[in-house]
């Protein structure tokens, strides 16, 4: 498989807090990638760093081959990449096809609108059923579902998620993992932060342990999951 992201040696920080230091890692063509470790470990701050929110104060970010860091975040999305943020950050006094709506904001991904709803709408029938509805009226769960939805509005090559799980029942856990193995399924890359360390690493096919922003173990699935360090540290196995 070709590489589609390579971060490489980075180093980003919030004033004079070093938050990751010299975090390397790759991600395939069609692979999900799955960064774990506990709270304060990185890894949002190494999706912010990719999605250009954050500068880089050393190392470099690469996309297809093509350098990324120094790009705005608009130039970024336009090369492929969408980010779903913790938290969801959806407009709340927007109706769930206006929110999508926004997500097709490139002219490449603004030509392909009705095919790309018509693609969110069968990953998520909800979504069509509420589309009228106001976002902020939605449950946690279809709040999900509407920002996963915007992501992929973008016609994105790479699906960057920040803790799809955050505040979610177990029965909309098991939904949104299901929604996401579908979509990694149907060709699309994912780069998933997450702290359900179990059902992140049963979707991924390798991962990367961050801890105290620096990457400490990385592997195939099969490996980490058999991992005493990660079985003590994050399975309390």
């Amino acid at each position: 498989m070709s590489t589609l992201l390579r971060v490489d040696g980075i180093e980003v920080g919030y004033g004079d807090v070093t938050a990751v230091s010299d975090v390397s890692l790759e991600v395939c063509q069609g692979e999900a990638v799955a960064l774990i470790g506990a709270n304060g470990a990185g890894k949002t701050t190494t999706l912010r760093a990719v999605s250009g929110l954050l500068p880089l104060r050393r190392g470099r970010i690469e996309f297809e081959g093509r350098r990324l860091d120094g790009l705005s975040p608009a130039q970024i999305v336009a090369r492929g990449i969408a980010h779903v943020p913790e938290g969801r950050q959806l407009f709340p006094s927007m109706t769930v096809l206006e929110n999508l709506e926004l997500g097709a904001r490139t002219a490449a991904a603004r030509s392909g609108v009705p095919a790309s709803l018509e693609r969110v709408f069968a990953l998520f029938p909800r979504l069509r059923e509420r589309r009228a509805q106001l976002a902020g009226t939605l449950s946690g769960g279809e709040q999900q579902m509407c920002a996963i939805g915007r992501g992929l509005m973008a016609g994105p090559r790479l699906l960057m998620l920040d803790e799809p799980s955050l505040g979610l029942a177990p029965v909309m856990v098991r939904a949104i993992f299901e929604d996401l193995g579908r979509i990694n399924g149907q060709g699309l890359t994912i780069l998933l932060v997450e702290q359900n360390v179990l059902r992140s690493l049963h979707l991924a096919h390798r991962g990367y342990v961050l801890e105290n922003g620096r990457v400490m173990l990385s592997g195939a699935r099969q490996d980490l999951l058999a991992s005493g360090h990660i079985k003590q540290a994050y399975l309390g196995l």
